[in-house]
């Protein structure tokens, strides 16, 4: 009876355990993972990056030339602001009671926080080593192998992550935070980086945004895409070409929110 009582505590403990942590990464998965990090940073730490750059912005047949300074601190603070002929732009990242947030405005003017569900992808878009890539091992972020294939024209390994949340029992939160990596198969750098992004009243329509980086870079030992796009549902919004990266200047968190 005592090793029959043993037995069912060991089952239901075990029972338990896969209820709590019901996914697991796939190791081939991690070790690409940390590959790509050791790739981009050389095992170097890197706290937070500020790029300055000249922008094109497209929407539709409206092109505006114009710069931009993109700052990120950790993977949950960033800051982009866009100085246009038309006027300027700020956006945020941050988190606000343990939960992802944003936030933006045009002109200095009132700022405008962004739908929650459009703030579980990474906050440093721009800047693939401050990206999920650099949680492979955190317990709360999943990593999965998809396979070897053609991106944009490229040879990848490609590698998605998403997050898991103890109370996402309709796993809302691991489909607004999946995350597909295309890594370049020789060098390990990330090539692309795809999420879907969602109108503020409509969590439920997928439309495809994507970051596609090239000309990588040594500067102070750390691989920077010198050159790097926005696309969004197949068509490039923003066009960026870096001509400053600085790292590790101690941004202060006050420097990622909005008025």
């Amino acid at each position: 009876m005592f090793r029959l009582a043993v037995a069912i505590s060991l089952l239901i403990s075990a029972v338990c355990a896969v209820a709590q942590n019901p996914q697991s990464s796939d190791s081939f998965a991690v070790s690409l993972a940390q590959k790509s990090v050791t790739a981009l940073t050389g095992g170097a730490s890197v706290a937070d990056v500020t790029l300055n750059a000249n922008v094109i912005s497209i929407y539709g047949s409206d092109n505006e030339n114009g710069t931009a300074t993109l700052e990120a601190k950790g993977t949950n603070e960033s800051r982009v602001n866009l100085s246009l002929s038309s006027g300027t732009r700020s956006d945020v990242r941050n988190v606000i009671g343990g939960f992802p947030a944003g936030a933006w405005n045009t002109n200095g003017g009132k700022s405008t926080a962004y739908a929650g569900h459009n703030c579980w992808a990474d906050a440093a878009w721009f800047f693939p080593a401050l990206s999920s890539l650099t949680q492979a091992a955190n317990p709360s972020v999943i990593f999965k192998y998809i396979g070897q294939e053609q991106h944009g024209g490229a040879s990848v390994q490609h590698i998605r992550a998403f997050r898991i949340v103890s109370q996402d029992t309709a796993g809302m939160f691991q489909r607004l935070s999946t995350t597909d990596f295309y890594l370049d198969v020789n060098t390990n750098l990330p090539l692309a980086i795809a999420v879907t992004t969602h109108s503020d009243k409509d969590m439920n329509t997928n439309i495809p945004l994507e970051f596609r980086f090239a000309n990588y870079q040594a500067v102070s030992g750390i691989m920077v895409p010198f050159h790097f796009q926005q696309m969004l549902n197949g068509g490039v919004v923003l066009d960026i070409t870096v001509t400053n990266a600085v790292f590790n200047t101690g941004l202060p968190d006050s420097l990622f929110t909005l008025q």
